[in-house]
């Protein structure tokens, strides 16, 4: 399938766990390591705003032939409801939504490539633009999924030990 035309995309998962369990968790930017196929860490960049909107974070990523950092802006900040930052402040928005469903929550991981976003690319990588921006498109494709399953486990399996050792 062609994804070049793709600037957005979002997917869902219920998982066993509260609304706020699940945006402790993801607001917690420590942690994407874990869920991640591409953010191997992140980390404030100010201790002091850390997990507020207007905090900026960084983050390492890596994939077989790169290496990068980037420094992204917290944009929503509501316990229970969502968690999302923008890359660069400006070029590619990515969230997390909680919605309270029959068996726990409905998580739905969202991304967004920006007009700022397309317009650096086409800058940067003059005509080879558009194979940069369908890589990375098909990148956020292929890891929302992946990392909405590894959050459902991570979540599930802390639920389960939470109820395990209150019996």
């Amino acid at each position: 399938m062609n994804q070049t035309g793709i600037r957005q995309y979002q997917e869902s998962i219920t998982v066993q766990a509260s609304a706020e369990t699940l945006y402790d968790l993801v607001s917690d930017i420590s942690r994407t390591g874990e869920w991640s196929p591409v953010c191997t860490s992140c980390w404030w960049d100010d201790e002091d705003t850390a997990g507020q909107p207007g905090a900026w974070f960084t983050g390492r990523n890596e994939l077989p032939e790169r290496t990068w950092e980037t420094r992204s802006q917290v944009v929503a900040a509501d316990r229970g409801r969502e968690f999302a930052w923008v890359v660069g402040g400006k070029f590619v928005r990515w969230g997390f939504t909680m919605t309270p469903a029959d068996a726990g929550t409905t998580l739905t991981e969202s991304w967004e490539f920006l007009p700022d976003g397309i317009a650096m690319f086409e800058e940067k990588f003059g005509d080879g633009a558009q194979a940069q921006i369908a890589d990375r498109t098909q990148q956020a494709l292929d890891g929302i999924p992946v990392t909405l399953a590894a959050i459902k486990r991570i979540a599930e399996s802390k639920s389960t030990r939470l109820v395990n050792s209150r019996v």
